[in-house]
């Protein structure tokens, strides 16, 4: 895998997905179609040991082993590894903080 600063410019391909990084943040595929369109697909959390037509195919699970946090576009299944960059495990990503300053107790029976 090569890399320039922080960027990974080279990802191990399998044979029958396409693989990329999952940019800090993102949540939309950037993949781009034949008219150079950018597909715009949900990254969604996939479970690959789960998945029957996966299981068919292995190339997941002998790549990277049964657990593995890899995402997929709902649209064109292209496959996302976790960016390097980002530390835990969140589909939804951060999320923002804020800019009023309330805070909501919690409830209390």
């Amino acid at each position: 895998m090569a890399t320039t600063g922080t960027v990974i410019t080279d990802v191990p391909q399998l044979p029958k997905h396409k693989v990329k990084i999952k940019k800090p943040g993102q949540r939309a595929c950037n993949e781009k179609d034949a008219k150079g369109k950018f597909c715009g697909g949900h990254l969604k959390r996939w479970f690959y040991s789960e998945d029957v037509q996966e299981q068919a195919c292995g190339d997941a699970e002998k790549a990277w082993g049964k657990d593995a946090e890899v995402y997929r576009c709902e649209h064109c299944k292209t496959l996302y590894l976790p960016s390097p960059e980002e530390s835990s495990v969140n589909v939804a990503g951060p999320g923002q903080t804020s800019i009023f300053g309330l805070t909501i107790p919690g409830k209390t029976r």
